[in-house]
């Protein structure tokens, strides 16, 4: 069983006086199927970009899971949708 655990996160944007996350301690099973739900602004994006590294934080993320964004981005937009598929996940069937 693998999982995602979250210990005293804490994390701001530079230059705000408001933390986005403070002290915030959780663990997530990855079997489970789940969404994070709220209104605009309240930090699903923010955490998502925590989990992929993208920001330094305090507290400590531990995972055995790979992250990765959806949509992803694409190089060349005068493709057809299943060339962009083949580069992106080769072993995808017609």
């Amino acid at each position: 069983m693998s999982m995602i655990q979250v210990q005293d996160l804490t994390f701001s944007y530079p230059n705000s006086y408001d933390n986005i996350f403070e002290g915030v301690s959780f663990q997530i099973d990855t079997d489970w199927k789940l969404g994070f739900i709220g209104r605009n602004g309240r930090g699903k994006t923010t955490f998502f970009n925590l989990l992929l590294g993208k920001y330094e934080y305090g507290g400590k993320i531990t995972s055995s899971v790979e992250f990765k964004y959806f949509p992803y981005p694409v190089r060349d937009n005068s493709q057809y949708t299943y060339e962009i598929l083949g580069e992106i996940c080769p072993q995808a069937e017609d």
